[in-house]
């Protein structure tokens, strides 16, 4: 097993992407911390350490994240806003970039004195084919926020490649799960919203979550260990 015994440690872990990977994590031996907001969805989550750790409260997430000291830090926790520039908020906006970058800034501060003292470790970020990598409509706050996740995944590999961290970060297209149900349904016309996602994917279909899972597992896993700084694509062909 490719995790056997090294410490994990998830955010955003009870649906869609950190629960595939907190899933793939412990069929691969990892001693999984699974954290969420919503607790109650963690509940059946065999194999881990469960608990409800809010992102954006930067005392509860140093704190899950000294306990658990973690040789492997995920960071899946964010939300997707629809709208142009034009459409947005403060709040839409100063939300997508707590949510989205802040809480992945907090969790790596956490992380890292641990991480530097065993001079192992290795990053995972979750960030978007929405971003630097591609322009895409109606996704102003999210893109702008996903971009800057790639830019802290490439300064963070930059300041630490010489002490045995690795950061990087995983940029998927379009995933099934159930925050993608509950913007398709928020359009309106929920079958037609995704025939057009669908529509957008060159392989013809929308990703899975374990898929995605399965390239944080290599790059929580020593099979990576070359490997820092970069931001792999895992889209269907969506920014071809």
């Amino acid at each position: 097993m490719r995790l056997q015994g090294k410490r994990a440690f998830i955010t955003a872990a009870a649906q869609g992407i950190g629960r595939a990977t907190a899933e793939a994590m412990i069929r691969e031996g990892a001693i999984v911390t699974a954290t969420d907001i919503n607790a109650d969805l963690l509940a059946d989550l065999e194999g881990a350490t469960t608990g409800r750790v809010d992102v954006l409260d930067r005392a509860a997430l140093e704190a899950a994240i000294r306990e658990a000291d973690p040789e492997i830090l995920v960071n899946c926790a964010g939300i997707v806003h629809a709208g142009t520039i034009q459409q947005a908020t403060d709040d839409d906006f100063a939300l997508a970039m707590n949510l989205n970058v802040r809480s992945q800034f907090v969790a790596i501060q956490a992380a890292l004195p641990a991480m530097l003292a065993r001079g192992a470790g290795s990053i995972v970020n979750i960030a978007s084919v929405a971003s630097t990598l591609m322009g895409v409509r109606n996704r102003f706050a999210y893109s702008t926020s996903k971009a800057a996740v790639i830019g802290l995944t490439k300064s963070v590999a930059m300041d630490f490649i010489a002490t045995g961290i690795r950061c990087n970060c995983i940029a998927p297209g379009t995933v099934d799960s159930p925050s993608l149900h509950d913007r398709l349904r928020a359009t309106g016309d929920y079958d037609q919203a995704m025939a057009d996602f669908v529509a957008r994917q060159p392989m013809g279909r929308i990703g899975s979550s374990p898929e995605i899972a399965d390239l944080v597992v290599y790059l929580a896993s020593d099979e990576s260990r070359y490997m820092s700084g970069q931001c792999l694509t895992i889209d269907g062909g969506m920014s071809l």
